[in-house]
């Protein structure tokens, strides 16, 4: 994945969060929290790794489909920018 590269710290910081957000479900779960907050946590952690897909997969679309803001083609630019907005949406 080469457009991957450019990103590649972030991406990195990203997984790193989700990995001390799976270790805090972990903990929960040995400490045997209540159910109320391993649930919060295994929804922050849900969110997180969404964000990290839909980062990735922007990323896909601008590098291996098309890029919206440099597209000459001004109907697959704003197809683009709508694909790129409905990932965002579908993995809020």
């Amino acid at each position: 994945m080469s457009h991957t590269h450019e990103s590649k710290a972030k991406l990195i910081a990203r997984v790193r969060r989700i990995k001390g957000q799976a270790d805090a479900v972990e903990r929960a779960l040995e400490a045997d929290h209540g159910c109320a907050d391993v649930l919060m946590l295994v929804a922050s952690l849900r969110g997180a790794v969404h964000g990290l897909s839909a980062q990735v997969m922007e990323e896909h679309i601008r590098y291996h489909v098309a890029n919206p803001d440099t597209d000459p083609d001004p109907a697959r630019a704003k197809g683009a920018a709508e694909l790129i907005e409905v990932v965002r949406t579908y993995l809020k």
